[in-house]
């Protein structure tokens, strides 16, 4: 027996997603994993993980690629849909959490925060400079505190007199937490202090100037941590939604893009199959120097073979699968 499924990837800094949603738009399964400096092995791996713990015969009508690798997954695969994280956390949220007006996602490497109105995005806001309050920031603050990150929310929650911890810089944050645990606080009083402050911090800079209405989303790795969902809760004065699959939800939402596509158009998808999970692909790095710009444009080739030395974007041999960081276009496939 088979089934009709849509297909979406999220291939983020630190963790790729994949995702599956039927004909109606309901959830069906999903597969996270590191993608851990490689985002070709990691869409191969989740393709070739996805396909094994199937209990039916999916049949890929269509498949939308979302995050920062969004592109790149989008080449190997042969996805029908492209979209931003922005668009595809919405998506997701506005379909599986009624009345959604505000989504607050948190992942490893970058936080961002979105205002709905009636189903449509009206503003939203990225922080991709400051580490304070991702994921990431949280794993090694855990392991610095020698606390398992996933004992980490259940630790902060026995807190009974939190550290008052600056929170504005990860920096400040780390050396703040450094010298309040020299002092002798108990850790779950700093692991809740440091909670707090990571929540000021993005509501000052995030939120600032923006209307927060109920009913709240809280989406991304981050939302694990029952720690920041009570941070975020007491900071708001309000009650905090943690969707079930609030970990990939960007890819849900991919794959919803994914199948409004497809039954919108009635073109058949572009998915290459998964065999893709076994080919062998490489990346060839190579500057133009066609004007001033001097642009880094990334060639993806299909196959095994031994580039060699590439002076040229030009003298690129090969089944080329996709080119594209050129600010003109001139070289994009």
């Amino acid at each position: 027996m088979s089934i009709n499924v849509y297909l979406g990837i999220d291939v983020g800094s630190v963790t790729t997603k994949l995702a599956l949603v039927d004909e109606k738009g309901k959830y069906i399964d999903s597969y996270m994993l590191k993608t851990a400096g490689k985002p070709v092995n990691a869409v191969q791996a989740g393709l070739k993980q996805i396909a094994a713990q199937a209990v039916q015969d999916y049949n890929i009508q269509g498949v939308g690629t979302t995050g920062s690798g969004r592109n790149l997954a989008g080449a190997l695969v042969g996805a029908d849909v492209i979209k931003n994280e922005i668009t595809a956390h919405a998506v997701a949220a506005s379909t599986n959490i009624p009345g959604v007006q505000t989504i607050l996602e948190i992942g490893g490497q970058d936080s961002k925060i979105i205002i709905l109105r009636d189903g449509i995005v009206t503003d939203f806001a990225m922080n991709t400079v400051c580490a304070a309050g991702t994921g990431s920031f949280l794993d090694h603050q855990a392991q610095r505190l020698n606390v398992p990150i996933e004992k980490f929310g259940e630790t902060a929650l026995r807190s009974t007199n939190p550290a008052r911890i600056a929170g504005r810089c990860g920096v400040f944050a780390e050396s703040d937490l450094i010298h309040k645990q020299q002092l002798g606080y108990p850790v779950e009083d700093l692991l809740y202090g440091l909670c707090q402050a990571l929540v000021r911090n993005y509501l000052s800079n995030l939120a600032l100037g923006k209307e927060l209405l109920p009913t709240i989303s809280f989406q991304g790795g981050v939302a694990t941590n029952t720690g920041m969902v009570k941070a975020f809760e007491e900071a708001l004065n309000t009650k905090i939604v943690v969707p079930e699959n609030h970990q990939t939800m960007g890819a849900i939402g991919a794959a919803l893009l994914a199948m409004e596509n497809h039954q919108y158009t009635e073109k058949p998808t572009t998915f290459k199959g998964w065999e893709v999970g076994n080919m062998n692909f490489q990346s060839v790095t190579c500057q133009c120097s066609g004007c001033s710009n001097n642009c880094e444009v990334i060639t993806i080739l299909e196959g095994s073979e031994p580039i060699g030395q590439v002076e040229k974007i030009g003298d690129i041999k090969g089944n080329i699968i996709a080119r594209w960081g050129g600010t003109c276009g001139r070289w994009d496939i």
